[in-house]
C-alpha cells in the first residue's frame, strides 16, 4: 500500500428497501495503490453497498469520507466530482457509437459561446487514454463491433476520461476469456502503480487472490471482517462469506443409475452442432464441457425446440418425438433453464410468485379458466421454504432478488413441472458459494428422484465435482466421453481442443 491513510472510508452505512435492511452498520476501507476485493454471498449487500458509493442509491445513515473530508453523494454526479466510477457487470456502452464518443459521452467540455466539441482533442485524449493501458485500436471504430473484453476496457478509459481515483469493477470477467482476464489483470496492475484504488467484486477464489490486495466480508448486510489476501487460505475464506464450514464446495452423491431417458442420434442445427449422438439416464448428471463457441448451448436450445434441427431423432422413454418448440418439448418433459436468466429465464418486472409458476397457470386454474390464487400462493411459499430463497414475500419483484435467488426460482419454475430431463445451461454462472451449494443440493435431489439432468458449465471444477459423466464439445461436435472416475481437468481441455486419442 502506498498510502498510510484510506483514500475511501464508508462508516456505518445504513440502507432500507421496502421490506428488507440491506445494510446495516457497514464500514470499508480503501486505500490509494490497492485492490480491494468486496466478497459476500449473492444478497451479502455488496452492490447495494457500492450503489450508494457511486450515486445510485442514496444511505439512509452513516457517512462516506474521501481523502479525509466527508462528502455527500447524492446522484452519479456528485460521485464523479469525488473521483468515484463503477463499472457495472452489464456494461452501459452505446454500441451505434464510435469508441472515441463513448468515452466522453456527457463529459464532452463544449467549446466556449458556439457550444461545440473539439472533436480532434477528444479523439486525440481517447487515443492516450487507451495507450495507456495498453489498447491499440482505432477510436472510430463502432462498439458493436468490439468483443466484451474490448467493450470493458473502453469502460476503464470512460472512468480515467472523469479523472477518477476510485474505480469499483461489478464482476469484471464474468463473460471475459481467459486471454481477455489476464490482459484486464496488467491494466489493474497499472492503474494500482498510478496511484488508483479498485474495489474488485468477485465469486471467482483464484482472481482474488490473484489480483486482491486486501479483502471486505459482508454476509447478510452487515460487515463481518477484512483480512489481508496473503493471510488467509480459500477455506476460511468461504467460511467467513456464509458463517459455515464448507467442507465439500461440490457435494457428490451417488445414485442408482437408471435406464435412457433422453436419447439424441446424430441431432445436427445450422453449423453450429454436427451429428451430435448421446444417451441421458435416468438418476445422472451428464456433464457438457468445453470452450466457448464449443456448440453446447446451441445443442440445448436445439433439443429444447428454440432452434429447429437441420436433422437427427429425439427420443423420451423410447419414443421418437418430434419437438418444434419449447411448448413440445416441456410436454414431453424436457426443460431448459437459460444461461442468461434476465434476458430468457425471468420476466423482472413481474413478482417471485408470477415468475414461478407461470410454466405451470393451467394446474391453478379453477372452473371458471381464473387462477386459484390459494393454491398458487400455498405451492410459491412451499418452494421458497424448500429451496430457502431469500425474498421478504412471495409478491417481491424478482428483479430485486439476488442472482443466486433469481435462479432458485428458475429452477423452483421447472422443478413445479415434474420434467424427466432438466438441462441447466451454466446454473452457478455470477452466484456466491453458498448459493452455488444450495443448488447443488436440489440437483442432488431430483438426482435421487430418478430424473435425467444435463449441465453445461465453463466451470471445470463443478463439472468434476458434480457430474456422473462428461461429454466433451469441439466445434459443434462431441470429441470425448469421461466417467467421473476418470475425469481430469487435462482430460477434458485435451478433448476441448480437438486432440482425440
Amino acid at each position: 500500500m502506498i498510502n498510510t491513510k484510506p483514500l475511501l472510508q464508508m462508516k456505518n452505512v445504513t440502507k432500507f428497501f421496502p421490506g428488507v435492511k440491506a445494510l446495516e452498520d457497514v464500514s470499508l476501507e480503501a486505500y490509494s495503490g490497492e485492490v480491494l476485493a468486496l466478497l459476500g454471498e449473492n444478497g451479502a449487500g455488496k452492490s447495494t453497498l457500492m450503489n450508494i458509493l457511486s450515486g445510485v442509491y442514496y444511505k439512509d445513515s452513516g457517512s462516506i469520507i474521501i481523502e479525509g473530508s466527508e462528502v455527500d453523494i447524492r446522484g452519479i454526479k456528485d460521485a464523479e466530482k469525488h473521483g468515484i466510477a463503477i463499472i457495472h457487470q452489464e456494461l452501459s456502452l452505446l454500441p451505434n457509437l464510435s469508441i472515441w464518443k463513448n468515452i466522453f459521452l456527457g463529459n464532452e467540455g463544449f467549446n466556449g459561446i458556439t457550444r461545440r466539441i473539439n472533436k480532434k482533442e477528444l479523439i486525440e485524449k481517447s487515443k492516450k487514454l487507451l495507450e495507456d493501458i495498453g489498447f491499440n485500436i482505432d477510436v472510430d471504430t463502432l462498439v458493436k463491433n468490439l468483443n466484451i473484453g474490448e467493450k470493458q476496457l473502453i469502460e476503464i478509459a470512460k472512468a480515467l476520461s472523469k479523472k477518477s481515483k476510485i474505480i469499483i469493477m461489478d464482476e469484471p470477467t464474468t463473460a471475459l476469456t481467459d486471454v481477455e482476464t489476464t490482459n484486464l489483470f496488467k491494466v489493474i496492475t497499472k492503474l494500482k502503480s498510478q496511484n488508483m484504488s479498485i474495489v474488485y467484486i468477485s465469486h471467482r477464489m483464484d482472481e482474488i487472490f490473484q489480483i486482491c490486495d486486501r479483502i471486505t466480508v459482508l454476509r447478510d448486510g452487515k460487515y463481518i471482517g477484512e483480512v489481508k489476501t496473503k493471510d488467509i487460505t480459500k477455506d476460511d475464506l468461504i467460511s467467513m462469506m456464509v458463517g459455515r464450514k464448507l467442507e465439500e464446495l461440490y457435494p457428490y452423491k451417488k445414485s442408482a443409475e437408471g435406464q435412457a431417458i433422453l436419447k439424441v442420434e446424430n441431432l445436427s442445427f445450422s453449423k453450429k452442432v454436427s451429428n451430435i449422438s448421446f444417451e441421458a439416464k435416468s438418476g445422472e448428471i451428464l456433464g457438457f464441457s468445453g470452450l466457448m463457441g464449443s456448440g453446447r448451448t446451441e445443442m440445448a436450445k436445439t433439443i429444447f425446440g428454440e432452434y429447429k434441427k437441420s436433422s437427427g431423432k429425439i427420443f423420451v422413454d423410447g419414443c421418437e418425438v418430434n419437438i418444434c418448440s419449447p411448448k413440445d418439448s416441456i410436454e414431453k418433459g424436457i426443460c431448459y433453464l437459460s444461461e442468461d436468466r434476465k434476458k430468457e429465464g425471468l420476466i423482472l418486472g413481474m413478482s417471485v410468485a408470477n415468475n414461478m409458476t407461470l410454466s405451470n397457470l393451467k394446474k391453478y386454474e379453477n372452473g371458471a379458466k381464473r387462477i386459484n390464487k390459494t393454491e398458487e400462493s400455498k405451492a410459491v411459499n412451499e418452494y421458497i421454504k424448500k429451496l430457502s430463497i431469500k425474498t421478504p414475500s412471495s409478491e417481491q419483484l424478482i428483479k430485486h432478488l439476488s442472482g443466486g435467488n433469481q435462479q432458485k426460482v428458475i429452477l423452483a419454475k421447472w422443478i413445479m413441472l415434474a420434467p424427466k430431463v432438466l438441462i441447466i445451461d451454466e446454473p452457478t454462472r455470477g452466484i456466491d458459494v453458498g448459493a452455488k451449494k444450495e443448488i447443488y443440493e436440489v440437483l442432488n435431489e431430483l438426482k435421487a428422484m430418478g430424473k435425467a439432468i444435463i449441465m453445461i458449465s465453463s466451470d471445470m471444477a463443478e463439472i468434476l465435482g458434480i457430474c456422473d459423466r462428461i461429454l466433451v464439445m469441439h466445434e459443434g461436435e462431441i470429441s470425448g466421453e469421461l466417467h467421473r472416475e476418470e475425469a481430469s481437468q487435462e482430460l477434458i481441455m485435451k478433448y476441448a481442443v480437438g486432440i482425440k486419442d
